[in-house]
């Protein structure tokens, strides 16, 4: 049976999530809750989630109706939810009336993917991608040979680079046209379009069982595309971004540089074409600022013309100079950016320069000043622009640098015009001139609008700011890492900024999402996010499961999220070649995806948690470099291990299984990939085949990845065993098998490292069953590797030897160890597992203990469907559970539920036990289950296997012991709901104890649930029938009444007939057994300081008349009517026996509870007519046994009301430090009355308390000894 995933979302004041991922499934519902900030307000949700039928618009939201669980409103219970069917980012936003917006959110929601004839479903984390270079596929009908390395190697999704026309760089991310398929996968005579491509796709798909998915690029365009030149207002040119006038410019004079120093014209200057040391690069700089800056004089754009401003101002003076500006010179940017072209804001003029008269002398003494202070205001600009240019000229020579000098550079060679000294920022469509004639250029607007700002990426740069908008000066300061084959595109605000290009898009994704199962986002951290959110809806319109993957640089998970959540990534590409060894491969892996090993069941209906973005865990990725040139050809194949092992989307490049020792470069490559022959010759560049580079091992290490995903081998353990070795577990929550890969990785060349030679033996705890697969890269007789120059072609001299399923060759067991009862250790020494090896075992637990879980899972699933997965009859079911729990649980009194559930050290003291004590941690609350429910609460939501109290579990019995025994020694039915759960644990201690916890757990939540859903059958309709926030409060019913070792109320009348009796276990005798009521826990809850009048009374009518328990709120009632003395109740009852009478308020409390009573019970008052025992009948006797003298209720209440109307006035009974060693004698004097005129009670003086304030003063030092708080 499938249970229904529900997730709960708290809402709460302030609480903007806006950076927070919530991921989601289709088929969950999603609950929207109020949490304590926001109860009693007329909150309202609203979602642009859009109604089953309709279609997604961002925009558009709607309002969520509350539902109401309980019939009524509360705002505790009611809630308003989504039935989430489709894939994709919906937001959410709360708020009320006259505030629309108290937070929100977004939440993602994960496409389901189809694949096979059948469309059986591919989970997420059984994907294993292969990237292609798509111009190395060559044409269309050759396709199928080579992607059918993919499918033979394992693989069931392809990610193809961009497949449109490609740029004059031939980058595969550089395209020229987005709605045209490449002509160059047809032959001649060959048209193929994208219908075809999407036919070979969908055959993909249902045949080979694999989804393909391809890049869409937003953020440019190549230069050379003919659309960009006809509307040039898609990109950024100088007429719609004229701040980039003066980078234009640097960028011109750069160019300029390049030539002279490509002919030879700066060589006696230190500087020639050939840049090959640092005096090379200081004579750069010294060109820089002695030829470039003083020629282009770039301040000029930044300055203010000083004499016309001067003249305007002196026109303005002699007109009149009175204003309303403010008194602070203002220079006003052009927004043009001429040379001179700022002005000054003459208001500000006006106000700052103040000549003292009108006469001619003051208004040039004025002007002076004014010129003064603009010279100075046009130096400070000059000093910020050459701050600009210092940066500038920094990056020029770290480009040089790395293009020219770096050992892991493009080493370019000579400065020329195809290799430029730097790449040139902007496009220049035109003939070259000299400097100053295309400076005149710049009043050109028809020309301006074609020198286009290329892309690139700008490092350490805020992702959510567009580095090419005003106010940004990276192409000022050559910030930018320039992709000079490429445009970046302008989009503006929305699609009336630039239609053309918004339609162009539009078209451009529609194509892609029709023919493709998902996207990836290239250079996603760049895209304006309101671009790739439309561009998303519009592909979610077309294909509504789409798969989104991208890959983000932005340093910063909670930056990383902003993306996540407002586009709806599925998958973020995560790369094991940023991990420098292999601890840190390996804490990737346990990084991104599983829970931990052992970890606890969680219940369908829960909080929604935060959680990390899904992962796409790639070996490598094609925009990086080659494995095999940063670490050794060894470390293929067990890296690939560690990546397969992850409990996430995992994949790898075309090139990497092959042994290719280079990067294939997606600008420069354009050899093709071989195809598929498994026949190929092992000397064949044109075809590969099993035998070829680690494709073999990959096959059954991408064939084990999606075996463990599909069966639900969701807990992932990983244990660095050495400096090399990593040991992976992949764990079964339900039928407890395992799958262990050990890796022992190579990132040096053991040719010229020295590894060590002994492997440190391993432990497998359980039983081995098989050997899944043992693989090494060996070399062999192939030959060197040579660059093939017409195929991609890889290392020949190696190859992968595997064997599957097989008696293991590479280990020796040594037999079964048992570390105690529940603990079978398989020790495993490695024999030949050298650099470069895997191997992979299938671990189940040994049989008995593998049965003794399938019987707690059969017992287990009585509560849940969910245990019944793994599930083993119990043959010889022992006797205590052949009742269901159910069952034995209806038999208990809401006092035995206060034993099983609550009862506090103290109160458990009385017993002579107490609270279960976690060493290194704290004591438990409760000695009941609530005790434990509290603390693993919080440590099953966040599976903190690290916390103490597992810790405690893992270690030994003692807890579990604690938790039954103390309920087996009680009497009756408490004693056999103990027995069952001995039962239980007899099965749990002989499993595993890493499972401990998580059963322990388990079996706890199944009694705890069952013992709420008994308590709440034995309450009133009203609490049945409540909200979860009224059975929580009628809880405190159970947690505060209960029933002590030592009788805590006097004796009630034995003429009563339903009066709870017991045999004492000190006496012998028969005794009643009351419920009684602690007036706190845990410092009064038991012995003489158990009970108070006051504290009872005030809380009866809320514990007991509302909860049901009527019985035992007559017998409290007619227990304290028996010590009635003086006219009052005690305050402290003390058994009657030691009760002291010094609160004028309980008797007033417990009045108020007999006509509550009265009222709330069927034929409540019949309470008046019932018998009190009497203890103290007259104010000086001694206590009287039971029964001596007895009256009814009636008469003690007319008493009571006497003796007031009277006056109330008598000292304490051993008055003194006896009982009070705080209160002055004066305190021990008690007086109570009626004031006849207004029926007020009164009475007191001000050393006594006689109310509820009845906090005494304690120090001598702050001078309040023996003087209360308020002597009301």
């Amino acid at each position: 049976m499938h249970l229904k995933q529900i997730r709960v979302l708290m809402l709460n004041d302030n609480d903007n999530l806006e950076r927070t991922l919530f991921r989601l499934e289709q088929g969950f519902e999603l609950q929207f809750r109020l949490g304590p900030s926001l109860q009693g307000r007329r909150v309202i949700v609203h979602t642009n989630y859009p109604l089953e039928g309709q279609r997604f618009n961002r925009d558009n939201f709607r309002v969520l109706a509350w539902n109401y669980p309980s019939g009524r409103e509360d705002d505790s219970d009611k809630f308003c939810s989504l039935e989430l069917k489709m894939a994709g980012s919906y937001q959410y936003y709360f708020g009320y009336a006259g505030i629309e917006r108290l937070g929100g959110g977004y939440i993602v929601v994960d496409p389901v993917l189809r694949v096979g004839p059948d469309n059986h479903v591919l989970p997420l984390d059984c994907i294993t991608i292969q990237t292609y270079l798509s111009k190395c596929l060559g044409p269309l009908d050759d396709w199928p040979d080579r992607l059918k390395v993919a499918k033979e190697s394992g693989y069931n999704m392809i990610h193809f680079t961009p497949l449109q026309t490609l740029g004059e760089s031939r980058s595969c991310y550089s395209l020229a046209d987005q709605l045209t398929f490449n002509p160059e996968f047809s032959k001649e005579g060959q048209n193929w379009s994208w219908e075809d491509v999407g036919a070979l796709v969908e055959k993909l798909r249902t045949e080979w069982n694999m989804l393909c998915i391809t890049d869409v690029v937003y953020n440019h365009t190549a230069a050379n595309s003919v659309w960009i030149k006809e509307h040039p207002e898609c990109g950024y040119n100088l007429v719609n971004s004229p701040h980039l006038r003066p980078a234009w410019v640097l960028d011109r004079a750069l160019w300029h540089l390049t030539l002279k120093v490509a002919e030879g014209r700066y060589k006696d200057k230190g500087l020639p074409a050939e840049i090959t040391n640092e005096s090379h690069l200081n004579a750069v700089r010294s060109v820089f600022w002695e030829d470039v800056v003083p020629q282009i004089k770039l301040w000029e754009f930044f300055q203010v013309k000083v004499e016309l401003a001067v003249e305007q101002f002196k026109m303005q003076l002699q007109k009149g100079f009175k204003t309303g500006g403010k008194k602070e010179l203002k220079i006003i940017q052009d927004p043009q950016y001429r040379r001179y072209g700022n002005t000054v804001d003459m208001d500000s003029a006006l106000e700052t320069f103040v000549p003292h008269s009108s006469s001619p002398h003051h208004i040039e003494e004025c002007c002076a000043w004014l010129k003064q202070r603009l010279n100075e205001l046009n130096d400070e600009q000059k000093r910020v622009v050459t701050q600009h240019q210092e940066q500038a000229i920094n990056c020029v020579v770290g480009n040089v640098v790395y293009e020219r000098l770096a050992d892991h550079g493009p080493k370019l060679g000579p400065v020329s015009r195809k290799n430029p000294l730097v790449t040139r920022y902007f496009t220049y469509p035109y003939e070259d001139m000299t400097l100053e004639e295309e400076m005149q250029v710049l009043d050109q607007p028809d020309k301006m609008q074609h020198f286009l700002a290329h892309n690139g990426w700008v490092m350490g740069d805020d992702p959510l700011r567009n580095f090419a908008e005003p106010g940004s000066n990276v192409y000022l300061r050559r910030e930018l890492v320039c992709w000079g084959d490429s445009v970046k595109l302008r989009f503006g605000n929305g699609p009336e900024d630039c239609p053309y290009l918004w339609e162009h898009m539009k078209k451009y994704t529609e194509i892609t999402a029709k023919h493709f199962h998902g996207v990836r986002l290239d250079n996603c951290h760049s895209t304006p996010l309101h671009v790739a959110e439309f561009m998303l809806g519009v592909a979610r319109g077309v294909c509504p499961n789409l798969y989104v993957v991208a890959e983000l640089f932005t340093g910063s998970e909670e930056l990383d999220n902003i993306f996540v959540t407002r586009l709806g990534i599925t998958s973020l590409i995560r790369e094991a070649m940023s991990a420098h060894d292999s601890h840190e491969e390996g804490r990737l892996v346990y990084r991104y995806g599983g829970e931990p090993v052992g970890a606890f069941v969680q219940p369908s209906l829960r909080p929604l948690v935060p959680s990390i973005a899904h992962a796409m865990f790639l070996d490598v990725t094609h925009d990086n470099e080659c494995p095999i040139q940063l670490r050794s050809v060894l470390d293929s194949l067990p890296s690939s291990a560690i990546v397969s092992m992850a409990c996430c989307a995992t994949g790898s490049t075309r090139g990497y299984d092959e042994l290719v020792p280079h990067q294939i470069s997606v600008v420069k490559e354009e050899r093709l990939y071989p195809k598929w022959n498994p026949a190929a010759a092992s000397s064949s560049t044109g075809e590969i085949g099993p035998q070829t580079g680690i494709i073999a091992g990959k096959r059954a290490l991408n064939k084990l990845h999606q075996e463990l995903a599909a069966q639900g081998f969701v807990q992932v353990y990983v244990d660095q065993v050495d400096a090399d070795i990593v040991a992976i577990t992949r764990h079964c929550p339900s039928t407890h098998q395992s799958v262990v890969t050990v890796s022992r990785t190579a990132f040096w060349n053991p040719k010229t490292h020295q590894y060590e030679s002994n492997v440190p033996p391993m432990f497998i705890p359980g039983q081995i069953e098989e050997i899944i697969l043992e693989a090494r890269t060996v070399e062999r007789n192939a030959g060197n590797y040579k660059k093939d120059e017409k195929y991609i072609n890889g290392m020949l001299e190696y190859t992968v030897e595997i064997k599957e399923h097989i008696p293991s060759m590479l280990v020796k067991h040594s037999g079964v160890t048992s570390k105690g009862r529940s603990e079978f250790v398989q020790e495993i020494q490695f024999q030949k597992l050298t650099p470069g090896s895997v191997i992979s075992f299938r671990v189940s637990l040994d049989p008995k203990a593998q049965k003794l879980v399938g019987v707690l899972r059969y017992y287990l699933s009585q509560f849940s469907p969910k245990y019944k997965r793994g599930s083993v009859p119990d043959e010889n079911s022992p006797p205590a559970l052949q009742k269901p729990l159910a069952q034995l649980m209806s038999k208990l009194t809401l006092a035995d539920m206060n034993i099983l559930l609550f009862r506090c050290e103290t109160e458990e003291q009385e017993d002579g036990g107490g609270s279960y004590s976690i060493p290194g941690w704290e004591s438990l609350k409760y000695a009941g289950l609530q005790g434990l429910m509290s603390v693993l609460a919080n440590i099953r939501s966040s599976n903190d296997l690290g916390h103490p109290l597992c810790a405690n579990l893992r270690e030994g019995d003692w807890l579990i012991d604690f938790v039954f025994k103390r309920l087996i020694n009680r009497e009756g039915p408490l004693s056999q709901v103990g027995q069952w759960l001995g039962a239980m644990f007899d099965y749990l201690k002989h499993i595993p104890r890493y499972l401990i916890p998580c059963y322990f757990d388990a079996i706890l939540v199944s009694t705890y649930t069952t013992a709420l859903d008994s308590t709440f059958k034995l309450m009133s309709g009203f609490v049945q029938n409540g909200s979860t926030f009224v059975r929580h409060l009628a809880l405190g019913s159970v947690q505060m009444c209960g029933v002590g070792r030592f009788p805590a109320l006097p004796p009630i009348s034995e003429k009563l007939s339903d009066v709870p009796f017991r045999i004492s276990a000190i006496t012998g005798k028969k005794e009643q057994c009351c419920v009684s009521m602690a007036a706190g826990l845990p410092h009064f809850s038991a012995g003489i300081f158990r009970c108070w009048g006051r504290d009872t009374f005030i809380a009866l009518r809320g514990l007991l008349l509302i909860t049901g328990r009527h019985a035992e709120a007559r017998n409290i009632i007619l227990a304290f009517a028996g010590t009635l003395r003086h006219g009052l109740i005690p305050n402290l009852l003390g058994e009657g026996r030691c009760a002291r009478y010094n609160c004028r308020d309980a008797v007033w409390w417990w009045l108020q509870c007999i006509q509550d009573y009265t009222n709330h019970v069927p034929e409540g008052q019949q309470i008046l007519r019932c018998p009190v025992t009497r203890m103290y009948p007259t104010d000086d006797c001694e206590p009287c046994g039971p029964g001596e003298v007895e009256q009814p209720l009636h008469d003690v209440i007319q008493e009571a009301l006497q003796r007031h109307l009277e006056g109330i006035s008598f000292r304490e009974r051993n008055a003194g430090p006896k009982i009070d060693m705080h209160m002055r004698d004066e305190g021990f004097t008690v007086v109570a009355k009626v004031d006849p005129a207004t029926g007020f009670v009164m009475g007191g003086n001000r050393f006594n308390c006689g109310t509820w304030m009845d906090k005494m003063g304690e120090s001598d030092r702050a001078r309040n000894k023996g003087m209360p708080a308020t002597p009301r």
